[in-house]
C-alpha cells in the first residue's frame, strides 16, 4: 500500500552522500499560497557564502506519503544537503488527501503552483529561474512529474510551472490502476488524466529515475513506461534499476510497503548517479 510504503523521513538517509561543503542558511519560512484554507508553507535552504548579486540553481523536494500523510520536514535533510552542494533547496508543503473535501488533483495545483512562485519570486529567493530541478520520492515523484506534464502558467502566461529537470525516486508514475489513487480521488477525475506516463509529450525536461526492481508499491513498470514514452517522444530519460531491492531500496527479502529499510549500497548508487545527472546540468560541481 502506497500509504505506508511512503513513511520515510528522508533526512535519516541522506547521509550516505553528506560532505561537509560549507554551512547552509535555513529553513527559511515563506508562504507561497495563501488562497487556500490553511496557506501552503515553502521552507528554504541557501548555501551561507552566496554571493547576493548572483542567482543559484535551485531544487524543489516534494516528500512522499501516499498523497494522504507527510510534512515538508520529512524533506529537511535532503534539502539541507543539496544547499551544501550550492543550490537554493526548497521543501515544499501540499495539501493532503482527506477523503472528504481534498484530493490528489489539489496536490497536483499545489506543486505547480510551488514552482510558479518560486520563478515569480526568482530575484528574491536568488534563483536561476531557467535551473529549476524538481525531485520527489513515491507520491512526490508523481507531484514532481505533474508539474511538467500537466503544467500551468500565470496570468499573465509569461512563466510556467514545468522543472528544468526531474529527479523520481521510487516513484509514482502511472496511476491509471492504482485503487488508493481512486479512492483519493473520489470520482471528480479520470485517473488517465492525473497519470504522467501516458501522457508524455514532446519537449520534456530530462529525467533520472531510480528504482528497485521488486517494488510492490510503485512496481517497475511504471518507471519503464514513463522512460519509454520519453524516448519515444525525443525526451532525455535515464532508467536506473536496482536488483534484489523494493520501494525506496528496501531488500527484496523485506515487507517493502512498511517503513522503509534501505539497503545502503544500493541507495549510495542510486544518489551517485542522481549527483552525477546534476552535474552533467551544471546544477551541482
Amino acid at each position: 500500500m502506497r500509504l505506508l510504503a511512503a513513511l520515510l523521513v528522508i533526512s535519516i538517509s541522506i547521509n550516505i552522500c553528506a560532505q561537509e561543503l560549507g554551512n547552509v542558511k535555513g529553513p527559511i519560512e515563506y508562504v507561497f499560497d495563501s488562497s487556500t484554507e490553511s496557506e501552503l508553507k515553502a521552507f528554504i535552504f541557501m548555501p551561507n557564502d552566496m554571493n547576493l548579486l548572483s542567482s543559484y540553481p535551485a531544487i524543489i523536494i516534494f516528500h512522499g506519503g501516499g498523497w494522504s500523510i507527510g510534512d515538508p520536514s520529512w524533506a529537511f535533510g535532503l534539502a539541507e544537503e543539496y544547499a551544501r552542494k550550492g543550490l537554493v533547496a526548497v521543501a515544499t508543503q501540499y495539501r493532503l488527501s482527506d477523503q472528504e473535501s481534498i484530493t490528489p488533483m489539489d496536490a497536483m495545483e499545489d506543486a505547480r503552483n510551488a514552482i510558479l512562485w518560486m520563478r515569480e519570486n526568482s530575484i528574491e529567493l536568488r534563483i536561476d529561474k531557467n535551473r529549476i530541478a524538481a525531485y520527489g520520492w513515491s507520491a512526490g515523484a508523481h507531484l514532481a512529474a505533474c508539474a511538467a506534464v500537466f503544467y500551468s502558467t500565470n496570468s499573465e502566461k509569461t512563466i510556467n510551472s514545468i522543472p528544468n529537470a526531474l529527479i523520481l525516486v521510487s516513484p509514482a508514475l502511472s496511476i491509471t490502476n492504482d485503487n488508493w489513487f481512486k479512492q483519493l480521488l473520489m470520482n471528480e477525475s479520470d485517473p488517465y488524466d492525473c497519470s504522467p506516463a501516458e501522457n508524455i509529450k514532446e519537449n520534456m525536461p530530462p529525467s533520472i529515475i531510480v528504482v528497485g526492481k521488486d517494488d510492490t508499491v510503485t512496481p517497475l513498470y511504471e518507471s519503464n513506461l514513463f522512460h519509454q514514452n520519453m524516448l519515444k517522444h525525443g525526451n532525455r530519460s535515464q532508467l536506473f534499476i536496482y536488483d534484489g531491492v523494493g520501494h525506496l531500496f528496501t531488500p527484496s527479502d523485506q515487507p517493502d510497503d512498511g517503513y522503509p529499510n534501505p539497503d545502503k549500497e544500493t541507495q549510495t548508487k542510486a544518489y551517485t548517479e542522481i549527483d552525477r545527472f546534476l552535474k552533467e546540468l551544471k546544477y551541482i560541481k
